[in-house]
């Protein structure tokens, strides 16, 4: 008779949206609060001083850890055991979705990696009706290619990498006006200042990667309108004492934020705390996952534009060695940059939440705390609840 009180308690108090969360710290995607508890009422939350809690409110008490907003994640090639390039369909983004908001990404752009021109429409379609059809956490589309260098090719097919022609170019004008969120990898080499300055006039946000650029070329072309460099320091030339290239370019200047894989593979620890001292700017460096279809499966092998990569400890490999994306959680990176690089809680999560948030055009509150935009993170920084969850008391 006690239990069917309670849950009568407990269905009433979350009609009426006056439940609070205890016992854990409070970062609203700019400050982490400590000694406070949030207060849902009528739908609407608050950090409030536990004391200043109304009487009659339904208390949950978390045991530590943190709450903290949804990730944001503006790199993500696929997961739940697929990739957008195999489909670029609907049906495609739903399993990625699924796999990645399990995970505490309540905000992200599918990746499409370089592919054929009929790909890059196909992949454009399906996200605008992703969108249509409220997708949860679909929030725009990141294309990384095919205009890069093949020199810095990576795991990118080189004989997909291609200039960008005048067709090309119409075409992204067009999706970076239709789409809330348009993000383009593209490298000098096969894109011009005049290219930049035209798409970054049309909304899209440029980012710099899979280049050969040197320090003065990445000026320029931060001057035509690119604000962002593509995961910092892979497929990119090593910053060196009289050739600083696009990593010394990136980190001097304010203007432009640059995404950084934080899996402890494809940048050490030590160089992620060197950028972390030296970039200027007010959200410089944020976390990307550059995740791949293993991420909320338990695949241990799959194909891009025909090749194997196998997952293994950690890492994805091309045949020959080549790192080919990430077997990578945000949640991991964010365990990564404070428990290996010893940033503060506070600042790791801002590069989680809302420094990526910044860059979009349309952020829509993402990166920032909200009722339905919350998860809880453990005293190790694993995730153990999400908005639902939270607030039903699971």
């Amino acid at each position: 008779m006690r239990w069917t009180g309670r849950c009568i308690l407990l269905r009433t108090a979350q009609a009426m949206g006056d439940i609070a969360l205890l016992g854990a710290d409070i970062h609203d995607g700019e400050t982490l609060h400590r000694g406070r508890a949030l207060l849902r009422r009528a739908g609407h939350i608050t950090v409030v001083k536990p004391e200043k809690l109304p009487a009659d409110c339904l208390r949950r008490d978390l045991g530590g850890g943190t709450l903290l907003p949804g990730f944001v994640d503006l790199q993500v090639n696929g997961g739940g055991g697929v990739m957008f390039n195999d489909d670029p369909s609907v049906a495609t983004l739903r399993k990625i979705a699924k796999a990645h908001v399990s995970t505490g990404t309540n905000a992200f752009l599918p990746t499409l990696i370089t592919d054929t021109p009929a790909l890059t429409t196909a992949a454009i379609t399906a996200v605008l009706k992703a969108l249509a059809q409220n997708v949860p956490g679909i929030i725009g589309l990141h294309l990384e290619g095919p205009h890069l260098a093949r020199a810095r090719k990576g795991a990118h097919d080189p004989a997909l990498i291609r200039p960008m022609e005048p067709a090309d170019l119409a075409q992204l004008e067009e999706a970076a006006e239709n789409l809330p969120n348009l993000m383009l990898t593209v490298a000098p080499e096969s894109v011009t200042p005049d290219q930049i300055a035209r798409l970054s006039r049309a909304g899209a946000i440029v980012s710099l990667g899979h280049t050969e650029a040197d320090y003065a070329t990445a000026r320029s072309y931060f001057d035509a309108g690119v604000r962002c460099v593509t995961h910092l320091y892979n497929a990119m030339p090593a910053m060196l004492s009289r050739a600083p290239g696009l990593i010394g370019a990136a980190l001097e200047d304010g203007r432009v934020s640059a995404g950084l894989i934080a899996d402890g593979y494809h940048v050490h620890p030590a160089t992620m705390r060197a950028a972390l001292g030296a970039k200027r700017g007010p959200s410089g460096l944020f976390l990307v996952t550059d995740a791949m279809a293993t991420i909320g499966s338990n695949i241990g092998a799959f194909t891009l534009n025909g090749r194997r990569i196998t997952r293994a400890k950690g890492r994805l490999t091309l045949s020959d060695g080549t790192l080919a994306g990430a077997d990578l959680e945000m949640a991991q990176a964010l365990r990564v940059l404070v428990q290996d690089v010893g940033e503060d809680l506070q600042t790791a999560i801002r590069r989680a939440t809302c420094y990526p948030a910044r860059l979009l055009r349309d952020a829509r509150g993402h990166g920032a705390l909200s009722s339905d935009n919350i998860i809880h993170l453990n005293r190790d920084l694993h995730l153990t609840g999400t908005a639902e969850s939270l607030w039903a008391g699971r």
